[in-house]
């Protein structure tokens, strides 16, 4: 198991979660504001040239595999960890395309529901963010576990690498299930010899600087920390 260490402020997590965590499981659709100027009308008279054919991408995979941290959730594309995380493969030389297989309000059960449709291709490497809207929802973490557990293995079986993307439990649940919830997760970066980010929030949670308004999720700052800590897990892994 490779883990990546951080230290994170717990007091703060606790504070963003009480505030926001239930912006998570809102089921809302990641908000996109497009920047492009509308195209020009064409001249009545003038011939349509036609599109030339765009080359089939054949690069190797990385899917992003997640909720709404994942999905980019008040963000705009551009601003989105995914699209950052594409910039930085390109600009380090690594031939990769990531894809965005976030949905906002999802869980480990409609994550396990989508995998055949959102694994396909020469997927190469899972990073799998999923759970925070199990535990909004009080599900068991039992129940949480052996859905990661199957996305695990499917995504194994397709010779994929998979980074697994900790989370936390709202401390509302209690000490209990909050201390079973973290530690499903390092149990299954055990059972499975995974690269483990036990936070994938650190730096980020509980900080109003680098939050939207709900507390929870990253704003576009936020999205630059996030990325990092996905990058500096995922970089040595890519050949």
């Amino acid at each position: 198991m490779h883990v990546i260490k951080f230290k994170f402020k717990s007091d703060l997590w606790i504070i963003a979660a009480i505030i926001g965590f239930s912006m998570i499981a809102g089921g809302c659709q990641k908000a996109t504001q497009s920047n492009q100027p509308a195209a020009e009308t064409a001249n009545a008279g003038s011939a349509a040239v036609p599109a030339a054919e765009s080359k089939p991408d054949t690069r190797p995979v990385i899917v992003a595999f997640g909720d709404s941290l994942t999905a980019g959730f008040g963000l705009n594309e551009e601003q989105a960890y995914t699209t950052l995380l594409q910039r930085k493969v390109d600009e380090a030389g690594y031939k990769y395309r990531v894809i965005n297989a976030g949905v906002s309000g999802d869980t480990t059960a409609g994550g396990l529901r989508r995998i055949d449709w959102a694994f396909q291709g020469n997927v190469k490497f899972v990073i799998l963010e999923l759970g925070g809207n199990d535990a909004l929802r009080g599900l068991p973490v039992s129940e949480m576990k052996k859905n990661l557990a199957e996305i695990i293995e499917v995504a194994l079986a397709r010779g994929a690498t998979v980074i697994l993307a900790g989370m936390e439990a709202p401390p509302n649940m209690g000490d209990e299930y909050t201390v079973a919830f973290r530690q499903a997760y390092r149990d299954l970066a055990k059972k499975y010899k995974l690269t483990f980010i036990p936070f994938v929030l650190e730096g980020v949670g509980g900080n109003p600087q680098l939050n939207q308004a709900d507390g929870i999720h990253p704003n576009a700052e936020g999205e630059k920390i996030l990325t990092e800590n996905i990058w500096r897990t995922l970089k040595p892994l890519l050949k």
